[in-house]
């Protein structure tokens, strides 16, 4: 590397850098130097290129890498038998609105959480169900069965978009785009501001959050 023009790091042994006549930067990591050290020093393989990590599914392409959660999603709806439940296009009917006084009966709190838990896990690449995770997880402690009601659309709405998650293609555009919403006193319990954002660079979601 060194004899074709490249800077070796002082800080990281691996990691070259190269600067042609037009003031640009190629850097080059060599990861296979590193990973044949590690093989000599611990007893390990290569198993190639990421396909399943902690539950969610990776696709490397030439168009870029796409992840999911659809094995996750297929035990999530058959955890709580609605595998075969009709799906619905929203996670949450517009102009929905849930206080902790709604009329209705008390439902079990405990079945309530392990529901709330389980759809927390899929927001890592289904930011589209975060804003009803997050309305149905303010009511853990005394759900009625109209909290519940809500929980279980967000599983018909999972049961039809199994397969979606979030594609970061190769692409030339590297902007950063923001969306940012607010909902004024939406909280009908102590009326505090509702808000939310999103960030993409490039194609690909990168940041994003829900809350009050």
């Amino acid at each position: 590397m060194i004899k074709n023009g490249f800077c070796r790091s002082n800080i990281e042994p691996t990691l070259y850098t190269k600067v042609n006549e037009h003031a640009l930067i190629l850097i080059v990591f060599l990861y296979v130097e590193f990973k044949e050290a590690m093989m000599k020093e611990f007893e390990m393989k290569d198993l190639g290129l990421t396909k399943y990590f902690l539950g969610i599914e990776v696709e490397q392409s030439e168009k870029g890498i796409f992840i999911c959660q659809n094995k996750y999603s297929k035990d999530l709806l058959k955890r709580f038998m609605m595998e075969n439940c009709k799906p619905v296009p929203t996670p949450v009917a517009i102009g929905t609105k849930l206080s902790k006084d709604d009329e209705g009966l008390d439902f079990n709190p405990i079945l309530f959480k392990r529901l709330v838990g389980s759809l927390m896990y899929p927001i890592a690449t289904r930011p589209d169900i975060m804003q009803g995770v997050s309305l149905i997880s303010r009511f853990m402690e005394t759900p009625k069965d109209t909290h519940w009601s809500v929980g279980k659309r967000i599983l018909r709405y999972i049961a039809g978009t199994r397969d979606c998650g979030i594609m970061y293609a190769s692409t030339e555009k590297k902007e950063l785009i923001g969306y940012t919403d607010s909902d004024f006193i939406g909280n009908l319990d102590d009326r505090k501001i509702i808000s939310g954002f999103v960030f993409h660079h490039g194609l690909g979601v990168i940041s994003w959050a829900y809350k009050k």
